[in-house]
């Protein structure tokens, strides 16, 4: 009996720990986007994307997201745990192959993952996009991320054109990037 309530308790608090800052997002600061019927996953966004940050990648080198614009950029935020993340890869790397060549960048984004777990992971992945490790300042430019996959569309003209949460089919990858072109 003890045990079925230390269970009932555990979850209560699971479920505030994931609903309050849901309920709370936003409060305190200005929301700029406009969001139109997100029931599908997305979130069609129109502002302006913050390419003056400066991420590591998984070797240590600086990666500077305005050397990207100009070209059609997908933000991927994910992690090595997460399996719906772990899905959509083959998607992300058969149509980075498909649009590089085209001005399309793909950066995975690591959420808490190390840089050693990431140059291990990449290979048995075969990823072949740069991976890069999350910081402060990205997830308050383009978050807050409360779960994972995450992936952020933004034009050559640097705007936003969608937030996509939950895993991407190359399909919806294919079509936001051709739209993007």
């Amino acid at each position: 009996m003890k045990s079925r309530w230390i269970a009932a308790v555990a979850a209560a608090c699971a479920v505030a720990l994931l609903t309050v800052p849901w309920m709370l997002r936003g409060s305190g600061r200005e929301k700029t986007q406009t969001v139109e019927a997100p029931a599908d996953g997305n979130e069609h966004v129109k502002e302006p994307a913050n390419l003056s940050l400066t991420l590591k990648d998984m070797n240590g080198a600086s990666v500077h997201l305005a050397d990207y614009k100009g070209k059609v950029i997908l933000l991927n935020v994910w992690a090595t745990w997460c399996g719906p993340c772990q899905t959509e890869i083959p998607e992300l790397v058969a149509s980075y192959e498909a649009y590089k060549e085209k001005g399309v960048v793909i950066l995975g984004v690591s959420l808490d993952d190390t840089a050693e777990m990431l140059r291990a992971y990449a290979p048995k992945k075969h990823i072949t996009y740069p991976m890069l490790l999350m910081q402060d300042d990205l997830d308050q430019a383009y978050g807050p991320f409360f779960g994972v996959p995450v992936t952020i569309f933004i034009g050559r003209d640097g705007i936003i054109s969608k937030k996509h949460l939950g895993p991407v089919s190359k399909e919806q990858v294919d079509q936001e990037i051709r739209a993007l072109l």
